[in-house]
């Protein structure tokens, strides 16, 4: 089973059009780069779908008794009740499986951090707050008083009203509230973090990579250059419609170089020939937000331990293009899901699936270890030891199963996540 949203409806088939009606402001005079206008689309002040919805990520009202299950169909009905009583799309998987996610996701930090300095935690995008409520309680129960008493979690997150929703879950237990804190703030924003912190410390990212901005590429064929798109409003001033422009944009033009790094020769020469027998339009969508954010985040925390989590694959993807996203808005009790991402009109989430080999690439390539083209330093980045594990294999190594177990032994975090993945990526001292 894949898993985003049980009342998802597929619509019908994708149109192939360039032009979408528009109702916001969130597209000026100027054409701006597609990762503009999806940044602005989810998080504007004014009209974005993450400011402007208090509501946009679920919170439940009490803890599912998984034990209290019959099975599957139970869990699915228990399920569908809840997102009919909600005007939310969905809810994250740390929502669901509240506490036992976030408390797998503290014993793997407890696992692998250095003890004998004080725990710092940072988490990217915290949503309702149940992540960090949930880690904090684990470690004033588990860990040794000293790690609990000594230790620093910080929230950055881009939305006010979910910064407020952190600080009154978190809140729920008075003493962690010396440790937390709500930075509210964009984490990609160089300026927002000061000095480069030196001390060793954990970044959690939980389905933040899905709605980071993304770039456009598009080619006319296999072997055409790459152009970026832009997006730009017609003289009606009511539609939009993409232009295409040469590579130009410095972002954009490092993520190109790290998707195709290894290219080789040979598989140029075979795409050649292919495209002069089939040629055909190419649309590539690129995580520029992934790779800015990463590029601060080794700046500023250069010794930093990263979790994240996130969809590996999306169903009933109508919009054309490698890593294409779905954009989807709920009515009436039903997410319904846009043929087009031009259509987001703030009242739509935007999200991507997460290329977990790329993702890698860039983190080697932010930490300085995997090299640009044409960078002959000799000065060489710290190799990062990272993996990827799919949730189910995550969860058994280091949460507790049995406690998301129905009784006739379905256990939904373990069967239905097949789309997700974690991964982790640690400094070593391997400079070589």
């Amino acid at each position: 089973m894949f898993t985003r949203s049980p009342t998802t409806k597929k619509l019908s088939s994708f149109f192939h059009s360039h032009k979408s009606h528009f109702s916001t402001n969130i597209v000026g005079e100027k054409p701006v780069l597609v990762r503009d206008f999806i940044h602005s689309a989810l998080y504007d002040p004014k009209h974005g779908y993450f400011s402007q919805r208090s509501r946009s990520v679920g919170v439940l009202e009490r803890s599912i008794k998984f034990n209290q299950l019959e099975g599957r169909k139970a869990y699915m009905n228990h399920l569908d009740k809840i997102y009919k009583r909600s005007d939310i799309s969905w809810f994250t998987p740390v929502e669901l499986f509240k506490p036992w996610y976030a408390h797998g996701i503290a014993e793997a930090i407890m696992r692998t951090s250095q003890l004998s300095v004080p725990l710092q935690i940072y988490e990217i995008g915290g949503g309702s707050g149940i992540c960090a409520k949930g880690i904090l309680d684990y470690i004033m129960l588990n860990a040794p008083a000293r790690i609990y008493n000594n230790m620093t979690y910080t929230s950055v997150e881009i939305s006010p009203s979910l910064a407020e929703i952190q600080k009154e879950t978190v809140g729920e237990v008075r003493s962690h509230l010396s440790k937390f804190r709500v930075e509210c703030r964009d984490a990609a924003d160089r300026s927002g973090w000061g000095d480069v912190k030196q001390q060793p410390c954990w970044v959690i990212m939980l389905e933040v990579l899905d709605n980071l901005p993304h770039d456009l590429v598009y080619s006319e064929n296999q072997v055409f250059p790459w152009k970026e798109v832009w997006v730009e409003k017609q003289h009606d001033k009511e539609s939009l419609f993409e232009l295409y422009k040469p590579l130009e944009d410095p972002l954009i033009k490092r993520c190109v170089e790290i998707v195709e790094l290894d290219k080789n020769q040979s598989v140029s020469i075979a795409k050649s020939v292919w495209s002069k027998v089939f040629p055909k339009p190419r649309r590539c969508w690129l995580p520029t937000g992934c790779l800015k954010l990463l590029e601060v985040l080794h700046e500023v925390l250069p010794r930093m331990s990263l979790i994240a989590s996130d969809f590996s694959y999306l169903p009933d993807v109508s919009i054309p293009g490698e890593r294409a996203p779905l954009v989807s808005t709920k009515k009436d009790g039903r997410s319904l899901d846009y043929n087009s991402y031009l259509d987001a009109k703030g009242d739509a989430d935007i999200f991507f699936p997460t290329d977990f080999w790329l993702l890698e690439r860039m983190d080697h390539y932010c930490s300085g270890w995997m090299k640009p083209h044409g960078d002959n330093s000799t000065k060489q980045g710290k190799k990062r030891r990272t993996l990827v594990l799919d949730t189910s294999a995550f969860m058994e190594e280091f949460g507790l199963p049995s406690k998301t177990r129905t009784k006739d032994g379905y256990n939904p975090l373990l069967d239905d996540f097949k789309n997700t993945k974690f991964y982790l990526s640690v400094p070593t001292h391997n400079i070589k």
